[in-house]
């Protein structure tokens, strides 16, 4: 046998020995010899790059190349599932849809995995691309980074699957993996992952593939799209779809009546603690495509499926004493530190308590048994205290007066719930927090700066503030750990392209304290520059659409520090936009001035958050919700039942995309 066949031998052996090993969970071969056949293919296909195959098992092992993620549409939407947290409306929802068909049908009921969605597409049995949720419309190609999940078939088996498909599934983190992917972040002192969905999502999403081959991600695949389906049952063609080499979880039932569907959550409540991934829930899905196909959807959801939410997971635990985290905002958390205690599958050992109301409600003492609680299965947090079990415990918590990070009085808001610290100008997790807001993606959208990276940064005393980013240097990053000259190049180019960035996303950057995404776009609108921003009086300030005293004067106090003026400018001389260009100015109007508008439905032309853009651009208001007030509402395909007759009986004008556009042009 000459070495080019070879090649395909191993090819063939290794994507069937991944098989076996990462879904079957039967290996033929051990570790060794398994390691052995890969680096032997490697060789092999090193000295034949005439047989590069983009589908070879040797792709598992990633590459250390940084590459910008790409956007890409999703031929069909990735909708949400409606949430339900009781068996009531379990039944509710049950009966709906029993209503609705007025025929026999039956639900699929399959768990519901705590990971991160992905969308894969194949064509002629190999993978050609993975695509992230994004905003359900379109999201980031991580193909290479999917590629690296040894669960994910790249070829597939058997010969009856479709020309072209797309399967959908979630990306997940075994409990093993990230209790050990965390103790090696710990000794690093590097920032712990909150959960095994944030650790999965923040892998799929790194640059460097080799890096995410390594964090060992598992996938569960459970819904089939396409034309040419092998039959009309989502069960079934779930079965089928396990025969070509997906994994597909053993946990999928179908019933034909309440009473099994009841019996199915009841079961799996309890034995969900004992599998290998995170879990949330159960997904109830009507099993045919025909009665699916009826059935419909709403703006947000298919009406032929649900989401049971399990209850959350309490435990008693000791309370041992609390400390406070300080935000980008400068507000100030407290922390409950507990004695470690198991809940829904990690160990808890902190807590959030919100701020000083939540603690003088729960009139916490330092060595109280506190009951601890998992919000959504994933932020602990404490809901109560055992009181019959109070003696001998310590002092009374009380909120702190002063900033643990740097001594400055802490300040609450008239209104706000939270403490905040004023020196917004040098207490280093302000500091950091405002670098991280300033480079992220609705921001300035800079690559390659996440937190561990401006940590670095900081430390090495590289930046202290957002306008130092502008100053840096490449061989200051390359010498860097963990960083080198490709990676200052890619930052350093990053940092160039946002001075292209439109003003009104430049006051958002600047993470002025109230002023969020669309107050910012509001105000550079109205004032279209820094300079008469930051001139105008209070009652300037006030005569804007949706801006209120509370804004006003936190503009009004950003400004009135000398520092922050100094800041401005120093992004100024570095090239940031700083007024709105005239370019900008041509695409708004007032032809849309003081009308309300809803959104609602599926639209063909343009994304929801684009209409949302359109209708700000022409001097128009963005509502969520139907009233008297509301001009029109924007209607795409399966607009809402409930919009349509709350419309309907309010005498409110429905328009549909092309009339919008027209009405813009």
């Amino acid at each position: 046998m000459d070495e080019i066949e070879r090649i395909y031998q191993l090819r063939k052996e290794l994507h069937k020995h991944n098989y076996n090993y990462y879904v079957l969970n039967t290996p033929e071969i051990g570790d060794q010899e398994f390691d052995f056949l890969m680096r032997e293919l490697q060789d092999l296909e090193a000295k034949h790059p005439e047989c590069y195959d983009e589908n070879s098992p040797t792709m598992r092992v990633g590459s250390d190349l940084n590459r910008n993620f790409v956007q890409v549409a999703h031929k069909y939407p990735m909708l949400s599932l409606a949430n339900t947290y009781s068996e009531a409306e379990v039944s509710e929802f049950y009966e709906r849809v029993k209503k609705s068909l007025n025929e026999d049908f039956e639900i699929c009921c399959e768990m519901k995995f705590d990971g991160t969605s992905i969308s894969l597409i194949y064509e002629n049995g190999k993978l050609v691309r993975a695509v992230t949720r994004g905003d359900g419309a379109q999201g980031d190609d991580v193909t290479d980074n999917v590629k690296t999940i040894r669960s994910i078939p790249l070829v597939l088996h058997d010969t009856d699957y479709p020309k072209e498909f797309e399967i959908r599934g979630e990306i997940l983190m075994p409990w093993e993996v990230f209790d050990q992917l965390n103790k090696e972040r710990e000794l690093r002192e590097e920032p712990l992952f909150a959960n095994p969905r944030n650790a999965a999502s923040g892998t799929l999403k790194l640059q460097n593939s080799s890096i995410v081959a390594s964090r060992k991600l598992d996938a569960y695949l459970y819904s089939l799209l396409g034309d040419e389906l092998p039959g009309d049952g989502h069960f079934e063609n779930m079965q089928a779809a396990s025969r070509w080499g997906f994994k597909i979880s053993e946990i999928m039932r179908k019933c034909s009546n309440l009473s099994e569907i009841l019996e199915f959550i009841r079961y799996w409540d309890v034995e969900r603690k004992n599998l290998p991934v995170a879990t949330d829930g159960i997904v109830l899905k009507v099993n045919s495509s025909r009665q699916q196909r009826n059935l419909g959807f709403t703006a947000k959801s298919p009406r032929w499926a649900i989401a049971y939410k399990f209850q959350a997971e309490r435990a008693c635990t000791r309370l041992n004493k609390v400390t406070y985290q300080v935000g980008r905002t400068g507000a100030v958390t407290p922390v409950a530190n507990l004695d470690p205690v198991q809940l829904a599958g990690t160990v808890v050992k902190r807590a959030s308590l919100h701020n000083a109301d939540i603690i003088e409600g729960l009139d916490l003492h330092i060595g109280d048994m506190v009951y601890v609680e998992k919000g959504g299965e994933i932020i602990p947090k404490i809901v109560g205290v055992d009181m019959d079990a109070r003696f001998m415990v310590g002092d009374k918590v009380r909120f702190i007066d002063k900033c643990p990070e740097c001594g400055s009085p802490l300040m609450r808001y008239e209104g706000e719930a939270a403490h905040y610290c004023i020196n917004d100008t040098a207490c280093p997790p302000q500091i950091k927090g405002k670098i991280e807001h300033y480079v992220s993606r609705k921001a300035m959208n800079i690559d390659g700066l996440g937190a561990e990276t401006i940590d670095q940064f900081y430390q090495e005393g590289l930046i202290r503030t957002i306008a130092d980013l502008y100053t840096l240097k490449a061989p200051d990053i390359a010498r860097l750990e963990r960083m080198g000259k490709k990676s200052a190049l890619n930052i350093l180019e990053g940092i160039r392209a946002s001075k292209n960035v439109p003003f009104e996303r430049v006051l958002f950057a600047l993470g002025i304290r109230f002023v969020g995404e669309t107050t910012a776009k509001t105000l550079a609108k109205y004032f279209r520059s820094i300079d008469a921003l930051a001139s105008a009086s209070l009652e300037e300030l006030v005569k804007v659409d949706e801006i209120g005293d509370r804004i006003a004067q936190s503009i009004l106090l950003y400004f009135s520090d000398e520092m922050n003026r100094l800041l401005i400018e120093r992004l100024r001389e570095s090239g940031v936009q700083m007024q709105m260009e005239e370019l900008d100015l041509s695409e708004y109007s007032d032809k849309l001035s003081g009308k309300s508008i809803v959104i609602s439905g599926v639209f063909a032309h343009h994304s929801r958050d684009e209409y949302k853009e359109l209708i700000e651009k022409n001097g128009g208001k963005n509502v969520g919700s139907i009233s008297k007030k509301t001009s029109f509402i924007l209607a795409g395909e399966n607009m809402g039942p409930s919009k349509l007759e709350k419309a309907n009986k309010l005498g409110i004008p429905i328009v549909n995309e092309d009339d919008f556009l027209k009405m813009i042009e």
